[in-house]
């Protein structure tokens, strides 16, 4: 009996209704939090925001906030959402750029637990892990890789700046004219301003980040969550179709299935166990996995449309920024072969060392998350 009901449930139309009017409040919600983000930063810090910022104006100190910030909350859509709400709010772009690279390393924790799951079969958890990690070897080789050109040359500021070029007006940085989200986020913005200015405009402006960083938290898990009920079903059949079916499906099923479920760590943890029980191998994964990457920047362009004012423009940089990178650095290092294969190998080195002795798994994790991120914000603060 409740097994019937519990079927039945999703395929009541009142339901689904019900569940398309609750992720549309989401969005609303999320681009809500992005503003107050914005606004509270403005607010608190003003023209003191280089000052407050000075921690992370050394890139590799703005990689490892990016990474850690994503490691914690374990959702890059999330942090990079917080990230265009800081920007509106006056954090330089070039700022900014690495803590974007950093949140695409922080993300994939989730898919190392996950692999976990396959611990008592030695051959099932060298597969798990090596899934698991091919994310990792890719993410850190592609920051390797373009980090450092983006210190000497702007490459990903300067193609971003091309792309948001359209949309300045003449003479000034102001998307008004484009903006259709401000009328309706701007009353409650002001209407929750109002009270929190008893506190002083320092204080009052970070409760306002705090609100909205939650905010945002509980926005992007909803909608993963109720994207997931409600796209379950079409998501696993793209999945199935595409794997396998050669590369370039693989990185476009891997996008769509990453905008539906609006988690890239959801779509990567799928796979972990696909390839752990030997359904699909790693090599096969591999594309997807860099689908998921390009396809869960699409909550920072959304979160984009929320900002208005004289940095509405630089808003809209830093998601291209991230957008951007994705893609090139999939292009680049997946499209050159002697490239593509290390994250493979690297994957597959670890997870042997791994498979003989489960500690390396505790000093892998706490070494990339941890150590590395401290260590590195000691020496550049």
């Amino acid at each position: 009996m409740n097994t019937q009901s519990i079927s039945a449930a999703p395929m009541s139309n009142t339901s689904r209704m019900l569940r398309w009017a609750n992720l549309a409040f989401m969005l609303y919600l999320l681009l809500l939090a992005v503003a107050m983000v914005g606004t509270g930063f403005k607010w608190s810090v003003g023209e003191e925001a280089k000052v407050l910022f000075e921690f992370a104006s050394h890139p590799i100190a703005g990689l490892m906030i990016g990474l850690v910030a994503t490691a914690l909350i374990q959702s890059s859509s999330t942090v990079t959402s917080i990230i265009v709400g800081l920007v509106a709010g006056g954090l330089p772009v070039e700022t900014a750029i690495p803590m974007v690279m950093g949140a695409n390393i922080g993300t994939t924790v989730t898919n190392t637990l996950v692999s976990l799951g396959h611990a008592r079969c030695k051959t099932e958890f060298r597969r798990a892990f090596a899934c698991a990690t091919v994310h990792d070897f890719f993410n850190l080789l592609a920051v390797l890789i373009f980090l450092p050109l983006e210190m000497m040359f702007g490459i990903f500021q300067k193609i971003s700046e091309w792309l948001v070029s359209p949309l300045m007006g003449a003479g000034n940085m102001s998307m008004k004219d484009l903006n259709f989200v401000k009328p309706l986020t701007k009353p409650v913005v002001n209407a929750i301003k109002e009270p929190l200015a008893h506190f002083g405009d320092m204080m009052g402006g970070l409760l306002m980040i705090g609100l909205g960083i939650i905010t945002i938290v509980v926005a992007i898990t909803v909608m993963g969550k109720l994207m997931k009920s409600l796209m379950v079903g079409r998501a696993r059949d793209i999945l199935k179709s595409a794997i396998g079916r050669g590369p370039l499906h693989g990185i476009a099923s891997g996008s769509i299935v990453t905008v539906l479920v609006q988690s890239s760590s959801t779509t990567t943890s799928l796979m972990v166990p696909l390839v752990g029980t030997g359904v699909l191998k790693v090599r096969d994964v591999y594309p997807f996995t860099l689908g998921a990457n390009i396809g869960t920047c699409v909550t920072a362009l959304l979160a984009a449309t929320a900002v208005s004012g004289e940095f509405a423009a630089f808003a809209l940089q830093i998601a291209l920024v991230h957008l951007s990178f994705n893609i090139i650095s999939t292009l680049v290092i997946f499209g050159t072969p002697f490239l593509r294969e290390l994250p493979l190998k690297g994957a597959e080195w670890i997870a042997e060392m791994a498979n003989r002795n489960k500690g390396v798994v505790a000093g892998y994790l706490s070494f990339v998350f941890i150590i590395l991120p401290g260590s590195v914000l000691a020496l550049t603060v």
